[in-house]
């Protein structure tokens, strides 16, 4: 069986040595200290393995004789649940997502096939009649307004609405089995010419 990747260098072994022998002296004060401090069993346990790591990366720290181990310790373990808490403070706060509450944007896909459906359907009447229903269902004008903008008289624009939508029924008759094939249901028309053409 082959050794590992790298070899261990005797310095290599020395501080793997030095880092288990601080964790066996300071380990538990310095979880107890983390948990204190963060709330949180879990991020403590974090905090302790980043500070062993930062120990390990510094230390001639450990070894100078300078200054108290655990003090050196119990720093770095508050300074980075210090950084992590600036952190975690200068972004967004982190929404779960559940089956319960929706995803604020919704797939507008089906909406955008069905306003095609419908422009398509549109397409099909007499521009007389296709303009008489843009202006009462898709401006939302009143029958005066659209008789104004139109330059028809008011009845006119009643009984053009009229056989407008009879024809508007008919192209979607016609058309049954192309509408949604995905889902089987008819296109949705916009609100108001949904409850005409019904």
């Amino acid at each position: 069986m082959a050794g590992p990747l790298w070899p261990r260098t005797r310095r290599g072994s020395t501080d793997e040595a030095l880092i288990r022998s601080v964790y066996e002296e300071h380990g538990h004060a310095l979880l107890a200290y983390a948990t204190r401090l963060t709330g949180d069993r879990a991020a403590a346990e974090d905090v302790v393995q980043e500070t062993l790591i930062r120990a390990w990366r510094h230390s001639e720290v450990l070894v100078n004789g300078k200054g108290s181990v655990r003090g050196w310790l119990l720093t770095v373990a508050r300074n980075i649940i210090t950084d992590r808490y600036r952190a975690k403070a200068a972004r967004p706060p982190e929404v779960s997502g559940s089956p319960a509450t929706p995803p604020v944007e919704v797939d507008h896909a089906d909406a955008v096939v069905d306003t095609m459906t419908v422009m398509g359907a549109l397409d099909q009447l007499s521009p007389e009649h296709r303009d008489v229903l843009t202006e009462l269902y898709y401006r939302q004008c009143s029958v005066s307004e659209a008789a104004d903008r139109l330059g028809i008289p008011a009845g006119t624009v009643k009984s053009r609405s009229h056989y407008a939508l009879k024809a508007l029924r008919e192209v979607f008759r016609d058309s049954g089995g192309k509408d949604d094939r995905r889902s089987g249901r008819p296109p949705q028309q916009p609100a108001g010419l949904r409850e005409v053409v019904a």
